[in-house]
């Protein structure tokens, strides 16, 4: 039996600070520790994590989470599911997803590129919304002539008129857990 390889971010995105921790707790709140709702800036996992005491931290600030020295977390607490996010985490998802996106375009560009099919039916780019069967094969065409280099190329050269608006949503329906196939979400 082939063990499943674990994923870890090195960095992940402030969605919300609770300087004095979860309300539910039943510890008194200076007993609680700060936490922080975050999401993963590679594989984006939504993750809970704990946070230095007196530091300031920031909605949508890029915190590094990885193995070495860390400055304003003490440790990831865990993984949490969507359902636990508090509004504020929830409200900043989208733009936390956009943000991650613009600033690594080339890897989201390169699923035009490098996509496949998952069965003899179904392809990863019909799992993006907007993308059917004649889009699909638009793109397939594009592609073998010349490969993508921008989102701006393929919205120009297919059909799909807004590729990076498609991958953001499918992000953030696989980051609720809607979606049985996984192409972006760890």
């Amino acid at each position: 039996m082939r063990r499943k390889e674990r994923k870890y971010e090195d960095y992940a995105y402030v969605l919300d600070y609770l300087e004095s921790g979860h309300i539910f707790e039943r510890k008194p709140k200076f007993e609680r520790e700060p936490i922080v709702q975050a999401l993963g800036e590679k594989y984006f996992l939504l993750l809970e994590l704990v946070a230095i005491r007196n530091v300031s931290i920031n909605i949508r600030e890029k915190l590094y989470i990885g193995p070495e020295t860390k400055v304003k977390i003490k440790y990831v607490k865990g993984l949490i599911p969507f359902e636990k996010l508090t509004g504020q985490a929830k409200a900043e998802l989208e733009p936390v997803v956009e943000e991650i996106v613009n600033s690594n375009p080339e890897k989201f560009v390169e699923f035009f590129n490098q996509s496949f099919p998952i069965t003899k039916r179904l392809h990863q780019l019909e799992l993006l919304p907007g993308v059917g069967k004649k889009i699909m094969w638009n793109i397939l065409e594009e592609r073998k002539k010349k490969e993508f280099s921008s989102f701006e190329d393929i919205a120009a050269r297919t059909r799909l008129k807004n590729p990076k608006q498609a991958i953001i949503k499918r992000i953030l329906e696989e980051i609720k857990g809607h979606e049985k196939y996984r192409l972006f979400v760890g």
